[in-house]
């Protein structure tokens, strides 16, 4: 974790139309390790990864993405959705998906290179989806089509990686496929940012934020996911004197008898 951080903030503040989902903040996400944001649902999770995609313009304050504007950095950022609604009939392979991934760095009429088709193919076997390559989306499971989006975005040309809700209701292969990945491309020189339910997933961490509509804390694990922070983010005595591993997110269930 040497170098510039990946992104910092310095009072900024975060809404949509004049809104304000995210009060003033201040904080630096470190390069070349897993960020993880933690906090309520409504907290403000998904509009600071929306913010650093260059998705969400602040409202006031700075905040910079690899020394520079997000808005400039587009290029240089993956970002995976928590899910995606794919429509019944949609012709994408899996192959196809996955090669979107490489569209950032081809411009309007660069065909795709061997170096190309090799990048992708490395990210459908890191994700373990080689086998699907010629499937159809909508003939995936949801674990399934997961991998293939995190794919799609480990194929792009990126230094920052931008999950949301990476593991959420996820079948207990698709969850460790998806949780080697985020810890491995740290030592790929990328910079992983994840917002999570899930306080191991938090603890595993090398940085986290902890957030109710603000940044409450930010540091190492244990400096952050304290008794004391866990109960100004959640509500004073919500936690009995011990976390959970899940916190406030009914919906975050793994379906482990449907491994894939």
């Amino acid at each position: 974790m040497t170098g510039f951080p990946a992104a910092q903030a310095h009072g900024v503040v975060l809404g949509y139309h004049r809104h304000v989902a995210v009060a003033s903040s201040s904080f630096e996400i470190p390069h070349r390790a897993v960020t993880a944001i933690i906090g309520p649902n409504g907290s403000g999770k998904s509009t600071v990864l929306n913010a650093l995609a260059g998705l969400a313009t602040p409202l006031s304050g700075t905040l910079e993405v690899l020394e520079t504007t997000p808005q400039a950095a587009r290029n240089r950022v993956s970002y995976v959705l928590q899910s995606v609604t794919v429509p019944v009939g949609t012709p994408l392979t899996v192959a196809e998906t996955v090669g979107m991934g490489r569209y950032p760095s081809l411009g309007l009429f660069r065909r795709r290179s061997r170096a190309d088709r090799e990048r992708v193919e490395a990210a459908m076997d890191r994700l373990r989806i080689g086998d699907l390559a010629r499937r159809h989306l909508t003939e995936l499971s949801g674990g399934q089509r997961q991998r293939v989006y995190v794919a799609q975005g480990v194929a792009q040309s990126h230094e920052v990686l931008l999950l949301d809700e990476p593991l959420t209701g996820l079948d207990l292969v698709s969850a460790r496929t998806i949780d080697e990945i985020i810890h491995s491309e740290r030592h790929r020189g990328c910079s992983v940012v994840l917002t999570t339910h899930d306080l191991d997933e938090a603890r595993a961490a090398d940085h986290v934020l902890l957030m109710r509509g603000r940044v409450l804390a930010s540091g190492p694990p244990e400096q952050v996911l304290t008794q004391a922070n866990l109960e100004q983010a959640y509500g004073l005595g919500a936690l009995h004197g011990f976390a959970p591993a899940f916190l406030d997110d009914p919906a975050h269930r793994r379906d482990v008898s449907s491994a894939e």
